[in-house]
């Protein structure tokens, strides 16, 4: 997703703007010195940042004014109007910030400032290393967000991948499509982990740790110490259990590494065979399709996505896909697979050059479960994402969480949600004490159409639908007991920001 907001438009705000034309919280959108730039009135101070989200290059002017801080339509990424730091992920990036200068109840916007670097801590309690297990969005949130936050001690990031830190949703999303260079995944080139004085280790396993020594064993058979620990292991792809499910054209999408491969593979494909479709199988079906590719989907429910979404929105999605040429086959799962074909248990057999198999994932707990760590259908942690074991957090998708919204305990396998939890933790290791009470929220692009979920309502008993789905212009409220849990908006991402916001206040006033 990209767009043009960065080339500037309205008002030429160094010429200067009535401060009585600034109706306080509400932005203006102008330009100084050839950028675009956002005017924003709280009380009698106005501020002027960037307009543009160094997340995907959202509009922020299009976004909300939430206190002191501007949110982004696109991912709610947040920033402040103060400082122009990037307060919530997926932005990682500051905003620029510009100096502001009033003169006869007129407000003039001047010079770029320079963005101040985090004063070193001090505090006799922080911990000398911090090691971190993973390389995802939490683990990579959480070492940046140590170093932001002013630490200066030995951070490690002990990644079982290949590849650094990457912006997973793009795999199945543009980069699989074609419309993503890969250049855009890495969320860093390498050079920032070494300016940043983050030893990022890749391809490197974890096979033990032991919480009384405060060491872990790597797979080499080399251990390390630590006196803080954080555990980001994320997820791992349900495997098929069914013959022919390890032949060489079946993948699955979890790395960098597999959607090369699927990508490759493609290339010399005429038809693919989606096993599953959850919001993983519908994205790769619909980046599959973008590059010509003939694709069948096969899922064990009757209307895809109807327990997350309900019937309404999934028969809606089911047409979108139709629209462009897929195909579906549900009610059933696939028996068997050969060299050329998928056969499904109602007897029908597809042909298929390439398998993509999309049929869930569990989160990675073994280490966690070696040590003795508490678990809960994944690593149970508090409201500040501490372990069962003293000075070990767990973030992403294995920690399962007391959420205050619904009163329940809750996993969630989203990119947005990890990098927030790996930014609180590491707040946290440095003794912040730090309520981890972020809405979830993620967004899947299917096609033309982008979604935005926002909440969470593992389980429902009333979709409210407001506007039109076929208009491509609604918002959807899940609701259990009378209580709002979730929202769905496609066409209204100002109104996912206000529903956002409407929790978080909920969970202030509880």
């Amino acid at each position: 997703m990209t767009s043009d907001s960065a080339t500037p438009t309205g008002p030429d705000l160094r010429q200067g703007v009535a401060f009585g034309d600034l109706p306080d919280g509400r932005m203006l959108a102008g330009h100084a010195g050839g950028e675009a730039v956002l005017l924003v009135r709280r009380g009698e101070d106005v501020f002027a940042v960037g307009a543009v989200c160094t997340h995907y290059g959202g509009p922020l002017a299009e976004g909300l004014v939430v206190g002191e801080t501007v949110r982004c339509p696109w991912h709610h990424a947040c920033f402040s109007l103060r400082t122009g730091e990037a307060l919530r992920a997926p932005a990682l990036n500051p905003v620029s910030c510009f100096r502001v200068e009033r003169r006869n109840r007129s407000v003039y916007v001047q010079e770029k400032l320079e963005i101040a670097a985090p004063r070193a801590l001090t505090l006799p309690a922080l911990p000398r290393s911090v090691v971190i297990v993973g390389g995802g969005a939490a683990a990579n949130a959480a070492a940046e967000t140590l170093r932001n936050e002013g630490y200066r001690g030995g951070i490690t990031m002990l990644s079982a991948d290949d590849s650094g830190p990457y912006d997973r949703p793009n795999l199945s999303k543009g980069f699989l499509a074609g419309s993503a260079e890969e250049d855009w995944i890495p969320l860093r080139p390498p050079e920032f982990y070494k300016e940043h004085d983050i030893d990022l280790k890749l391809a490197t396993s974890v096979v033990a740790l032991d919480p009384s020594g405060s060491k872990l064993r790597l797979a080499d058979g080399s251990e390390l110490m630590y006196d803080a620990l954080l555990l980001a292991t994320g997820a791992e792809p349900v495997r098929l259990n069914l013959p022919g499910g390890d032949l060489a054209h079946v993948h699955y999408l979890r790395t960098l590494a597999d959607s090369r491969a699927i990508i490759a593979k493609g290339q010399a494909s005429r038809r693919a065979v989606v096993l599953g479709a959850s919001f993983i199988g519908l994205e790769v079906a619909a980046s599959l399709r973008a590059r010509t590719i003939e694709v069948d989907v096969v899922a064990p429910e009757t209307i895809p996505m109807e327990r997350i979404l309900g019937a309404d929105a999934g028969n809606f999605i089911r047409q979108l896909h139709e629209k462009h040429g897929v195909k579906f086959h549900l009610g059933t799962t696939a028996a068997s697979i050969s060299a050329q074909s998928v056969t499904l248990r109602n007897g029908e057999t597809l042909d298929a050059d390439l398998v993509v198999a999309g049929v869930g994932v569990r989160p990675s707990i073994a280490l966690a479960e070696q040590a003795g760590i508490s678990l809960d259908r994944g690593v149970a942690v508090n409201e500040y994402l501490a372990t069962s074991v003293p000075g070990i957090f767990a973030a992403g998708d294995i920690a399962r969480w007391p959420d205050r919204l619904t009163g329940e305990s809750i996993r969630v396998e989203h990119f947005v949600v990890a990098e927030r939890q790996g930014q609180t933790a590491a707040r946290n290791i440095l003794g912040a004490r730090e309520r981890f009470d972020a809405i979830p929220f993620f967004w899947t692009e299917q096609f033309d159409v982008a979604i935005a979920y926002v909440g969470h309502a593992e389980r429902w008993d009333k979709a409210e639908i407001e506007g039109s789905l076929e208009a491509r212009d609604c918002a959807i409220s899940y609701r259990r007991g009378g209580k709002k849990l979730a929202v769905v908006t496609i066409g209204r991402d100002h109104a996912s920001l206000e529903a956002e916001v409407a929790f978080e206040r909920a969970i202030a006033s509880a």
